[in-house]
């Protein structure tokens, strides 16, 4: 089936898809930054090469929404040279190197030689990504977890594909799906989740957390449900190769038979594509066949939170989820997975029975609590988590001994940017005594650094206060409450 486009866009060749008999029915990554000093490029044919790649992907996005069961058979010449050098500058260039050992800047030499070496190779087949270069970084709970920096043009080419993915999937991906999408953020499903415990009739939350979910996703089940939008072969190649790419750890390759680097640019979106037919179109269906009650879903990735009226549906949802996840190699982990008593009533009621405060729960580097106003109205209150202050304190205190012998002025220009960098992501409502806590505790570290620059020890607490007000910001609250930022977005 044809969808009647212009005949230069046949490209976008789709037919119905044949789902195969046996086939299920279907939030630290590369960041774009700002193109200061960017050399041999005009602003003037950047602006020309953003409107052709814009241009080409709009034909995309019109056919998938147009269709929601087409497949695309012919993507690949979408990834142009102008795609390309888009991906490139769109990638954080202060970025680790993978194993290559080339950085974002040394590519910028010759680029468009470089670049057009790098379509050539892909278009060819002859292109074959590196091993992903194997580092971890220190969880709040002091475990480790694994990330893969792919090299730079593997981060290139990922980028593009991941503008390919996009134009498809975002018109299909769920309301309630919020990770690492086009015009969504942390804070918009946080205002989504506020909103829905604090004005629906939500009395129980389920907390699930999916075990270890970027090391054991199933490399034949995402190919599976890529196939129900893609029929580029070339395409699903090139996303087997960087599947099957493997990691490198101190000069050791190691072959991936399961899982996606957490860390590499294309993680994420394939992240969604398999989390949407594993579980946002099962929990939609369920949520519109089998719940009686009010039902409420947020995911971020691969943190989700459910809140139901009713605990017989939520023990119910519960027990179908773990079977539903073991269904595509995946596990709910056995004690992060909760399911509490929360919302406007549940303090009530669990005094009732003798019971004590509800529980709580963290999403998004914030603990939720379910408190009260002044008027002893129910307030759904977040407050930073107390781990995550704690490890980004350590950081503070370790970067500061690297800094000991730095100028004051120095000093309290990084600090400067580190509280406000803080505050803008934590200073939510509510919050205000955590970012309050925050700033006292850094002001300490300072002092304790200073301190140690001299055996004399002459750093009086009256000077740091004097400087604390000089360098670092006022706790106060930057961010609007959750209800009224929720209705701009979504006035319906």
């Amino acid at each position: 089936m044809m969808h009647g486009l212009e005949k230069s866009d046949s490209s976008i060749r789709a037919k119905k898809s044949a789902n195969k008999p046996g086939r299920p029915g279907a939030e630290s990554m590369e960041q774009r930054e700002g193109t200061k000093e960017n050399t041999g490029e005009s602003p003037a044919s950047r602006t020309l090469s953003r409107e052709i790649v814009t241009g080409g992907l709009d034909r995309v996005r019109q056919a998938a929404r147009g269709n929601k069961k087409e497949r695309f058979t012919a993507l690949m010449h979408h990834v142009t040279i102008d795609l390309l050098r888009q991906a490139y500058y769109w990638l954080k260039r202060s970025a680790a190197p993978g194993v290559d050992g080339v950085t974002w800047h040394d590519y910028e030499d010759n680029l468009e030689a470089k670049l057009t070496d790098l379509h050539t190779r892909v278009h060819r087949g002859s292109y074959h990504p590196m091993p992903s270069r194997r580092k971890y970084i220190a969880k709040p709970d002091g475990r480790k977890r694994p990330l893969g920096i792919a090299a730079l043009e593997d981060k290139i080419i990922q980028r593009a594909v991941v503008e390919v993915l996009n134009a498809i999937y975002e018109q299909d991906f769920l309301g309630f799906s919020y990770g690492f999408r086009p015009g969504r953020g942390q804070h918009d499903a946080l205002d989504a989740l506020a909103v829905g415990i604090s004005q629906r009739h939500v009395n129980w939350i389920l907390d699930a957390d999916i075990a270890a979910f970027f090391d054991t996703v199933s490399h034949d089940w995402m190919l599976r449900f890529l196939e129900h939008r893609i029929g580029d072969r070339r395409l699903l190649r090139l996303i087997g190769k960087w599947l099957k790419a493997g990691v490198m750890e101190e000069g050791v390759v190691s072959a991936t038979e399961t899982g996606t680097p957490q860390g590499a640019v294309v993680s994420p979106a394939l992240a969604n594509v398999y989390l949407h037919y594993v579980f946002d179109l099962w929990a939609h269906r369920w949520r519109q066949q089998q719940a009686r009650g009010a039902v409420i879903f947020v995911r971020y990735a691969d943190d989700v939170v459910a809140g139901f009226e009713h605990e017989g549906e939520a023990r119910r949802f519960l027990v179908e989820l773990r079977q539903r996840m073991e269904k595509f190699a995946l596990s709910m982990h056995p004690t992060k997975t909760r399911l509490i008593e929360f919302g406007r009533y549940a303090a009530e009621r669990r005094g009732k029975r003798g019971l004590g405060k509800p529980a709580t729960f963290n999403f998004l580097g914030f603990t939720h609590i379910a408190g009260r106003t002044q008027k002893g109205r129910f307030q759904l209150i977040r407050k930073t988590r107390r781990d995550r202050m704690r490890a980004k304190l350590k950081a503070i205190k370790e970067e500061l001994r690297r800094r000991m012998h730095h100028s004051i002025p120095q000093q309290g220009q990084w600090l400067r940017q580190v509280v406000r960098g803080y505050f803008a992501y934590h200073a939510v409502p509510t919050n205000l005594q955590s970012l309050s806590a925050f700033r006292y505790f850094v002001g300490r570290l300072w002092l304790k650094t200073l301190r140690r620059r001299s055996q004399k020890n002459r750093f009086s607490r009256d000077r740091l206060t004097r400087l604390a007000a000089d360098w670092l910001p006022s706790p106060r609250i930057l961010h609007p409450w959750p209800d009224a930022r929720f209705v701009v977005k979504h006035p319906r």
